[in-house]
């Protein structure tokens, strides 16, 4: 493998591994300290490792992706059992509405943590100089 490949795919290695922090909802520099302080609100900064996570810009984002997994969830499914089943109008319209709330409000978290985590990982928003300083060697104190 060539120096570029390797490259490659240690850069590929890191964003996956921070985005499924983020979607665990860790911090996507140590995965051990938490992402979020409340459902939605992402921590200042991690309380393990002190990485600052105020950077971040997930904007709506996160909201965009949920609706379109929820849609290619729930919209099939509807298809599939409204076509063979034909269930009566009542439990149409209590079973797919609460379906797609439940699965957008379970969704919509380890989304934007995953969001968070890739920003991070790639630099975005403010973490330029975090991906700055991860990236830069480590300076070993000479003894001479």
């Amino acid at each position: 493998m060539s120096d570029l490949q390797n490259t490659a795919s240690s850069d590929f290695a890191n964003v996956r591994q921070a985005m499924l922090r983020g979607l665990r909802g860790r911090c996507p520099h140590c995965g051990k300290g938490r992402l979020f302080r409340a459902f939605l609100k992402v921590s200042d900064h991690c309380a393990d490792c002190g990485e600052e996570l105020h950077h971040h810009r997930a904007d709506d984002f996160p909201a965009y992706l949920v609706i379109v997994i929820v849609g290619h969830i729930v919209v099939p499914l509807l298809l599939a059992v409204e076509t063979n089943y034909t269930p009566p109008y009542w439990v149409s319209m209590t079973l797919w509405p609460s379906l797609t709330a439940v699965l957008s409000l379970a969704l919509l978290q380890p989304v934007k943590g995953a969001v968070v985590g890739l920003q991070w990982a790639m630099g975005m928003h403010g973490f330029e100089t975090s991906k700055r300083n991860r990236a830069a060697p480590v300076q070993q104190p000479s003894f001479t």
